[in-house]
């Protein structure tokens, strides 16, 4: 029994890379064919390019890394049935179940990789990725700025600006309020907020500060300030992605520092950190309906059986979207949007092994 289950473990991880190195270089052509003019307009470097199409890479194979290995496994569980190699090895007395075996460790294997790489080499490739996007294929500064951004820094202070470009590292109509026993004790008024990076400064333009008194408040103003404050610039930053750029204990922090915030974000971010730990588990529930799929000899072949695989793994995508957009934009439990597309399959896994092993 170890010729068959290093014969088809070594199928099985040969089968997922094929399909990787298929499907990758399809990805950058369309993706290269769709951003060709804007990286030739903004002049963008050859390196800044490689290393975007790298990140690129390690982004979407992360994203996709179940659907490929499902669609891999009834692949070349299709060619096995057909060439009747199934039933012999079923004929000669083994299991069903210890006929899926290999699967498994196959599974385990990949879903290891994929648990590293969700948690460590992802997030790095994310940030490069979404950066490279803001930096040179958005044209319109409007689509570098942050809109409306009100946020509680601590349990004191909260900060307001009517909107904050990236690129610059400049926002408009900033407000700074610091309260003390849930009274206000001074609020900071600035037409224009710019960060600058050698010192790690804030400098204020047409500042005005209005310390509120007991009986009358002190105002003082000047043309330009040059300060130092408690937060980040991330707090003035993009959060649309800032989850996905974040290694698994730098987004527990982060997760729990917005909650503090009372960040109204905390959906898309919890919906995140669960994905690192859902998508290994996918892993073993696609490769069982795979098997099961695939491993019964039908009229029609290969074809049929990557149909009804396709079929289900679009079943899945659309599961997984969308549980996740009503986690993002509602008060849906993140938990519960993240794991019910596995809990289904995993239940349609069971049953449909039951049916294959009789």
């Amino acid at each position: 029994m170890k010729i068959l289950d290093w014969y088809i473990i070594k199928r099985y991880l040969i089968t997922f890379v094929m399909m990787l190195l298929l499907f990758i270089p399809i990805g950058i052509t369309v993706n290269l064919a769709e951003k060709i003019g804007k990286i030739l307009e903004n002049e963008v470097p050859f390196g800044e390019v490689a290393l975007y199409y790298l990140n690129f890479t390690i982004y979407f194979a992360n994203l996709l890394f179940p659907l490929f290995l499902f669609l891999s496994v009834i692949w070349f569980t299709s060619k096995l049935a057909n060439n009747t190699e199934i039933v012999a090895f079923l004929s000669s007395g083994v299991s069903y179940f210890r006929f899926m075996r290999p699967y498994i460790i196959g599974a385990t294997i990949v879903a290891i990789a994929a648990l590293v790489l969700g948690l460590y080499l992802a997030p790095k490739a994310s940030r490069g990725y979404n950066q490279f996007i803001y930096q040179h294929l958005k044209k319109r500064s409007a689509e570098l700025q942050t809109h409306d951004i009100y946020r509680q820094i601590n349990d004191n202070d909260y900060i307001y600006v009517s909107n904050f470009d990236t690129k610059q590292k400049t926002g408009n109509n900033f407000t700074y309020e610091h309260f003390e026993d849930n009274k206000l004790k001074y609020k900071i008024f600035a037409n224009t907020i710019s960060f600058s990076e050698a010192d790690s400064t804030y400098r204020l333009l047409n500042y005005v500060k209005r310390t509120i008194g007991e009986h009358t408040d002190i105002i003082e103003s000047t043309r330009r300030v040059d300060t130092l404050f408690t937060f980040d610039l991330e707090d003035l930053t993009p959060v649309e992605y800032i989850a996905e750029t974040l290694s698994y204990t730098d987004l527990n922090n982060f997760i729990e520092k917005e909650k503090s915030r009372g960040s109204s974000n905390i959906g898309r971010y919890e919906v995140v950190k669960y994905k690192k730990w859902s998508l290994p588990v996918s892993i073993f529930i696609l490769t069982i309906i795979a098997v099961a799929v695939s491993s019964v000899k039908r009229r029609g072949g290969m074809g049929v059986n990557l149909a009804i695989g396709i079929a289900i793994a679009m079943v899945y995508v659309f599961f997984d979207k969308v549980f996740g957009v009503m986690a993002e934009q509602s008060n849906f439990s993140p938990l519960v949007a993240v794991w019910f597309p596995n809990v289904v399959f995993g239940i349609l896994a069971i049953y449909m092994l039951y049916n294959a092993r009789r």
